[in-house]
C-alpha cells in the first residue's frame, strides 16, 4: 500500500466530502472506488465533494474513478466536485474530461 487514507466528513448542510491523502495508486484503487459508489449509490447526498487538497499524486486508475464519479453522480442525481487540486492534478483531470466547472479551487490555467 502506499500509505494513502480517504476519510469521509458530512458538513452541517448534507454535503458528504471526501479527502484522499497522500499518493493514490493501484493498491488504493479499491478502497477509493469503493467510498464513492457508497456514497453517491446509497448516501445519495444533494452534493459531494471530493478535496483533493492533501493529495500528492494519483495513477490512472484513481484517476479514471474520480473522472467516472462525475458521470456517476450525473446519473444518480448528486453534484459532484472536485475541490483543491494542485494544477498538474487539474490538468490530468481536465484531459480526461472532467467539465472545469466540476473543478473548484483549484489554480489550474484555463
Amino acid at each position: 500500500m502506499s500509505g494513502a487514507t480517504v476519510d469521509v466528513e458530512t458538513s452541517p448542510d448534507g454535503t458528504l466530502v471526501i479527502h484522499p491523502r497522500g499518493v493514490l495508486d493501484a493498491d488504493d484503487a479499491v478502497e477509493l472506488r469503493r467510498t464513492i459508489v457508497h456514497a453517491v449509490r446509497r448516501v445519495r447526498p444533494l452534493r459531494l465533494i471530493v478535496d483533493l487538497g492533501n493529495l500528492r499524486d494519483l495513477d490512472a486508475i484513481n484517476l479514471g474513478t474520480l473522472v467516472a464519479a462525475c458521470h456517476l453522480g450525473d446519473d444518480h442525481k448528486v453534484a459532484v466536485f472536485l475541490d483543491h487540486c494542485c494544477p498538474m492534478i487539474a490538468e490530468r483531470l481536465a484531459a480526461a474530461g472532467v467539465p472545469s466547472h466540476r473543478l473548484r479551487d483549484s489554480s489550474q490555467a484555463a
